[in-house]
């Protein structure tokens, strides 16, 4: 029985890290985003990793492959458990603290394909953990299928095939797209409301200065604010999150007017994504014009979307020349529609019909 259980734990703790770790591969960029999420200021504070968050994430989903692939196998089983045990306790902390202090509403366990509530995600990383504390403690039964020159084959194949992908994918465009804005989704539909959809219960919290101290109050509780409190601020709260649209934070602001419901209604239609002009790639805005150009010469209407203020937005038409107009929206749901920066999508009556890396902007279809 001791063996069967063990036996059961190796083959479910190493399918689950291979799937979350090739789901994830899939998506480097984006992992890394979640990561940077983590070390931002209101969460861990260590600013300093976020310029190196997409090598970690790259490390990080590499390992989880092939130690999945090492356990599977029986690959130098004591290090292996070792280290699997090292990043399950690290994975249930995490989550723990996203959970409980409600700082990261998703931890990207498992990408865009599938999300996880924060107490969901520290449910799956404490089942996980049991399994591989059986694993720890009967670590004498996890033995090799094969020859040890067999073994360490597969552990090369294995991690040279993870390192291709993960190059692949980031020169170019994840594999497999799970996002909201993915080839064939219609924008103007992904923010659609269901008909009876349940809605966001939301409190009214109101901050009186009393003796000095903010206190917060309901508005069962306004009867019972004391004489003499000064109002300080208003908040929601809310209670009961409803349903929320696959696509909700999508905006095309020029001048303080949001312009989506016309643009979203051309039918040619080429975005120009930066999310961060800044860091744009330079090889990647020195082709801009150039297909601009090209675009409108088949009868496109060509925008730039970026979350970047007008003087970067001066500054790089100026340095590249750039003759087409930028539209404002923030740089969350510009990361999400492509990851790539700059990037181009090509749209008919707000429906995708192609996404392109700058690195194979010669793909694109007019």
């Amino acid at each position: 029985m001791k063996n069967i259980i063990t036996q059961f734990s190796r083959i479910f703790v190493g399918v689950l890290f291979i799937i979350s770790g090739l789901i994830k591969l899939n998506d480097p960029v984006g992992f890394s985003y979640k990561l940077a999420e983590y070390f931002s200021e209101p969460v861990f504070n260590m600013p300093f990793f976020v310029p190196y968050s997409l090598a970690i994430a790259l490390f990080i989903v590499i390992l989880e492959v092939v130690l999945g692939v090492m356990l599977l196998i029986g690959y130098q089983s004591k290090l292996t458990i070792w280290l699997l045990l090292i990043m399950i306790v690290k994975f249930t902390f995490l989550t723990f603290y996203s959970a409980y202090f409600d700082v990261v509403k998703d931890c990207g366990c498992f990408g865009d394909a599938l999300h996880l509530t924060p107490w969901e995600s520290f449910t799956k990383d404490v089942v996980l953990l049991f399994f591989i504390l059986i694993l720890f403690i009967n670590m004498k039964l996890v033995k090799p299928l094969f020859s040890t020159k067999i073994q360490n084959s597969i552990v090369i194949i294995a991690f040279s095939l993870c390192v291709f992908m993960g190059y692949w994918v980031i020169n170019h465009l994840p594999l497999k797209d799970f996002r909201p804005y993915k080839v064939g989704n219609n924008i103007q539909k992904g923010m659609e409301i269901p008909e009876g959809a349940p809605k966001s219960v939301v409190e009214m919290i109101f901050i009186y200065k009393v003796n000095g101290v903010d206190k917060e109050f309901g508005e069962k509780d306004l009867a019972n604010i004391p004489e003499g409190a000064t109002f300080v601020d208003r908040k929601d709260k809310v209670i009961t999150e409803g349903y929320v649209p696959p696509i909700h934070d999508f905006v095309m602001e020029k001048d303080g007017s949001d312009y989506k419901e016309e643009l979203l209604k051309e039918p040619k239609l080429l975005m120009i994504v930066a999310y961060d002009l800044s860091l744009a790639n330079a090889d990647g805005l020195s082709k801009i014009e150039v297909i601009n150009k090209k675009a409108v010469a088949k009868g496109y209407k060509v925008i730039g979307m970026t979350a970047s203020g007008p003087e970067q937005i001066a500054g790089i038409k100026k340095q590249y020349g750039v003759t087409f107009d930028f539209y404002f929206c923030d740089a969350i749901p510009l990361k999400t529609i492509e990851r790539a920066n700059p990037s181009f999508v090509i749209l008919e009556k707000g429906t995708i019909k192609q996404k392109v890396h700058y690195n194979d902007s010669e793909d694109l279809v007019f």
